[in-house]
């Protein structure tokens, strides 16, 4: 018998079409009156028809998030924040958006809405990663998880499809990684195995209509359950690999998640050879690492870490930095190993199929 510990993430979820609408109604409820609303130059559409469906509610606005919450921008919103004296933030875009609203209600104990623009998960995990010094850390607090969250299926339909792509594959490791995390169990398996078939289902349907309404919310939908699972279970080798390239290096978020995935899998794939069959059978592919990196390199998607501006003498020190100290994996992480993981994934090879597990 199998004994296991599950932990539900309260939250309140809007998800279907035209929801954004509603989001007034959503800031009355959390009983807010003063709403910061968070956007972007890359969504501000979205942005200004929250900021529309808001209207006397909203008192001040900010344009700046960044990509792996640098705590000097947090710093800037939270000054407009205490000066408008704020109750809730409203947040639209990604996970750059929402890691910034996470970091002002951490620090202002303000409620957060938050609309998503892509399928990134952050909205649903009460995890924080903040950026200062060239380090990104990361944090989990109940005080971190958003109260609502909106989900409006066309706030994804303008995503263009390379970013949907690399938004997705970010959403389908968070799946991946929830099946063989130290807190694993029954229900995020369910959860997370959905999810990983949806991403499969929807990805290489997104070249043929990148506007397919019903194509997208299966996406979205495989998100939020990604997500979800992520905030239940923790997080090992991969998420701390892409924090470190993101945090240390600069990396973009989900282009960086997408190209780590396969090789991490491939890594930790004789530890967990049930886990990977799982997962290749939800993906309907022979093997699971392999079967990740050609959903990526058959939609277009970035296989390299060279083609992402990280340069081979780096490789090094980003071994060094994702091994300083020990973290929940399957496998033992060494140094050497995770060297030789990062030389495949710089050069874009595809990994090999492991079959059988270490002894």
């Amino acid at each position: 018998m199998r004994s296991f510990v599950y932990t539900a993430q309260p939250a309140r979820v809007l998800f279907g079409v035209g929801t954004a609408a509603k989001v007034a109604d959503e800031v009355r409820r959390l009983g807010a009156s003063r709403a910061l609303l968070l956007g972007g130059d890359h969504v501000r559409p979205q942005a200004d028809l929250v900021a529309r469906a808001l209207g006397s509610l909203q008192v001040a606005r900010f344009d700046g998030a960044r990509m792996h919450t640098p705590v000097d921008v947090t710093e800037q919103a939270l000054r407009i924040a205490g000066e408008y004296d704020v109750d809730v933030v409203v947040a639209v875009g990604g996970g750059s958006t929402t890691g910034l609203a996470k970091a002002l209600a951490v620090r202002t104990g303000a409620d957060q809405v938050i609309l998503p623009t892509t399928y990134a998960g952050s909205e649903v995990t009460p995890v924080l990663g903040e950026t200062a010094d060239g380090v990104k850390t990361t944090r989990s607090s109940p005080d971190i998880l958003p109260e609502t969250v909106v989900y409006d299926v066309e706030f994804t339909a303008s995503m263009p499809v390379p970013m949907a792509v690399t938004s997705a594959i970010n959403a389908l490791a968070h799946a991946v990684e929830a099946l063989y995390a130290e807190h694993a169990n029954p229900i995020v398996d369910t959860l997370a195995l959905e999810a990983v078939a949806g991403i499969g289902r929807g990805v290489p349907a997104l070249g043929a209509d990148g506007v397919d309404l019903e194509g997208r919310s299966d996406l979205l939908l495989a998100a939020w359950l990604a997500g979800t699972c992520l905030a239940s279970v923790g997080m090992g080798l991969h998420h701390k690999l892409c924090h470190v390239l993101g945090g240390s290096f600069d990396l973009p978020h989900a282009s960086t998640h997408t190209v780590m995935l396969p090789h991490v899998m491939a890594y930790n794939a004789p530890s967990v050879p049930d886990v990977m069959e799982r997962i290749a059978t939800a993906l309907d592919a022979e093997d699971a690492a392999t079967g990740v990196y050609d959903l990526v390199a058959a939609a277009g998607g970035p296989v390299a870490l060279a083609d992402l501006g990280l340069r081979e003498a780096d490789l090094d020190e980003v071994a060094r930095l994702a091994t300083e100290r020990a973290y929940p994996n399957p496998r033992e992480v060494t140094r050497v190993g995770v060297r030789r993981l990062l030389g495949e994934a710089f050069e874009g090879r595809r990994p090999d199929r492991v079959t059988r597990p270490v002894g």
